[in-house]
């Protein structure tokens, strides 16, 4: 288990999948499952406790903003988008 997220997220170097769809898909389910009550953590946080490198961590986010789950802004956080909202 992670120490700062309470969560494990974990990644399969060896999978077809690439890392970043990975990361995405288990923070897909962790959103949908009501796992976030505030920000998502922060991605030099998703840094720390995945070993994945900041672009990657920046990607899996980005895919889970095109899929309108979540709304990034400037300087403050990564933000869920909540259900009922536009684009999710």
């Amino acid at each position: 288990m992670n120490s700062l997220l309470g969560v494990a997220y974990t990644i399969d170097p060896r999978s077809a999948l690439p890392s970043y769809r990975q990361l995405a898909a288990q923070l897909e389910s962790d959103i949908k499952a009501g796992a976030f009550d505030g920000p998502l953590p922060s991605i030099t946080t998703l840094v720390q406790e995945t070993g994945l490198a900041i672009m990657t961590v920046r990607r899996a986010i980005q895919v889970l903003a095109d899929a309108g789950l979540v709304v990034v802004v400037p300087g403050r956080g990564t933000f869920v988008v909540p259900e009922g909202e536009p684009g999710r």
